[in-house]
């Protein structure tokens, strides 16, 4: 191949193919939050309501359906920033149901960050990509409720995150700790009285 030729685009997939995956990568984020990211691939196509074939053939090992239920739910709460600012009566409102939706991430993550420490390679750019992709979101939700007075100046969007983080750590194991209620504790306290 010379250097003039064209760069031919990779190929799109088709709009019912990335529904299907799509659905793939919900039903296994279900079978991981309920089972572990050891969730047998079976229960995963039953959720999905697809043949075990149709996930392997998507996703050719455990690692590639970790990875990309992981970037998955990263996109899926990073678009849900703005349209929450669209949606909700208030930038607060939108802060607080993105921390909500945040909140479900994390109690994903936290086991399918796990799995991934054991390739410390592939987990480092899934880091820096959940950190590019989401910062700039709740830093946009603080702004704007910043700029509606709904909330005190000078909370720092990483910030807030890692205290949802850590307030998130653990929950999963105790039946009797709501970490969502401790997050709407937290943004009620940065509300401007």
């Amino acid at each position: 191949m010379t250097d003039d030729a064209p760069e031919v685009p990779a190929p799109r997939k088709r709009a019912d193919a990335r529904r299907n995956e799509e659905s793939l990568l919900d039903a296994a984020a279900a079978s991981f939050v309920a089972s572990g990211v050891d969730a047998p691939v079976r229960e995963i196509a039953a959720r999905a309501g697809v043949g075990v074939g149709t996930i392997y053939r998507h996703f050719p090992t455990r690692a590639d359906l970790i990875t990309a239920v992981y970037r998955h739910q990263v996109e899926a709460c990073a678009e849900a920033g703005p349209a929450l600012l669209h949606e909700k009566d208030s930038p607060v409102g939108a802060l607080s149901a993105w921390v909500d939706l945040f909140i479900d991430f994390l109690v994903t993550k936290h086991g399918l960050a796990s799995a991934m420490q054991s390739d410390a390679g592939a987990y480092g750019p899934l880091h820096a990509y959940f950190l590019d992709r989401l910062v700039p979101v709740c830093a946009r939700l603080l702004a704007a409720a910043v700029s509606a007075g709904e909330i005190a100046t000078g909370v720092d969007a990483y910030a807030l995150m890692r205290a949802v983080g850590n307030l998130c750590i653990g929950a999963e194991a105790d039946p009797n700790y709501d970490a969502r209620r401790m997050a709407q504790l937290l943004i009620a306290g940065l509300r401007v009285h």
